[in-house]
């Protein structure tokens, strides 16, 4: 998926001094911003007092909204690099296409992941035909620098492995919980995983403490270690956690979040993640020349265009602001 800002703002993130080593409760508001024609997203990282979540680094949550008799999703093609997207939905099917020539629908619960390697460029678009609700969270996976320049590559996995018990249930996204493995290609010690709560449920996850953690809350009302979280809030909850006790009021939707502390610093600016502003400046360069990021074939639109820079040289500033 793309930052669609037209006034996008660098940010550097990553490093260890900023990480909290310890279990806190800190509440997440997002910030609305448009996603393509029809559709306003949720933003919870880049968040303005935290930036990353373990290698996580960029939270959107949309709808649900009702898109019927509308286009939906319409994200025209446009470039990414040094990261990878997750594509999750609870309602509604995105159909995917990028510079590789993949060319696949998304549905709720399925993985759509792309990783981007060194570039790659995609489109993200709701079917002709499609549901009624739209409903869904799009993110990034930051890559360390070991695996940033990896050739590109695009990942479905339609059956997910969960783990079950007390009224819940967790779909394993990505990396492992409580011995459910994902099939899906990560990169650096991490955990996504989707909460289905019913009403009236309450449980406890086995966490690593030595994991960052946060719970995006997608529906439905539901408290995280005593804390209510409302649909389209982050709460951030650090380190040193053996154990996450969840209760819910009503039928909830959750997602966990989490991964070892990312240790390396980087730099996102629009799509892309590097490490310097010369390499942020090269990489829109080249998309703008049409070089480098390929060509996404079969959607009706121009690609998108690529903002300005900012007049400033792009800095380090830590995990937090």
């Amino acid at each position: 998926m793309s930052n669609l800002d037209r006034q996008a703002t660098p940010t550097v993130c990553g490093g260890r001094g900023f990480v909290v080593a310890e279990p806190v409760r800190e509440l997440l508001s997002p910030r609305r911003v448009p996603l393509g024609e029809s559709t306003e997203v949720r933003r919870l990282l880049p968040n303005l007092g935290r930036r990353m979540v373990g290698a996580w680094a960029f939270v959107d949550h949309y709808g649900p909204d009702d898109i019927a008799g509308e286009p939906g999703m319409q994200v025209p093609p446009h470039p990414h690099m040094g990261l990878q997207t997750v594509s999750w939905l609870h309602d509604g099917e995105v159909l995917h296409r990028d510079s590789l020539g993949s060319l696949q629908t998304v549905r709720p619960r399925e993985l759509g992941l792309m990783t981007s390697g060194s570039a790659i460029s995609h489109s993200e678009e709701s079917p002709r035909e499609h549901a009624r609700l739209l409903h869904g969270a799009q993110l990034w996976v930051a890559l360390p620098d070991t695996h940033r320049h990896i050739e590109p590559h695009f990942q479905h996995h339609a059956d997910l492995p969960a783990v079950t018990g007390s009224g819940l249930t967790a779909t394993v996204i990505l990396g492992e919980l409580d011995g459910a493995l994902s099939p899906g290609t990560t990169y650096s010690p991490l955990l996504g995983a989707d909460l289905t709560l019913t009403a009236g449920a309450k449980a406890g996850l086995p966490l690593d403490p030595d994991f960052e953690y946060a719970v995006l809350a997608m529906s439905g009302e539901a408290e995280v270690d005593g804390v209510p979280v409302l649909p389209g809030s982050m709460l951030y909850l650090g380190c040193g956690r053996s154990e996450l006790p969840l209760r819910a009021e009503t039928d909830a939707g959750l997602m966990l979040l989490g991964g070892e502390p990312f240790e390396e610093e980087i730099v996102m600016w629009w799509n892309f993640i590097g490490r310097s502003h010369e390499e942020i400046e090269e990489a829109r360069r080249a998309w703008t020349a049409g070089s480098r990021f390929g060509e996404v074939k079969g959607y009706d639109g121009p690609a998108l265009r690529a903002p300005d820079l900012p007049p400033v040289t792009l800095k380090p500033r830590g995990r937090v602001r």
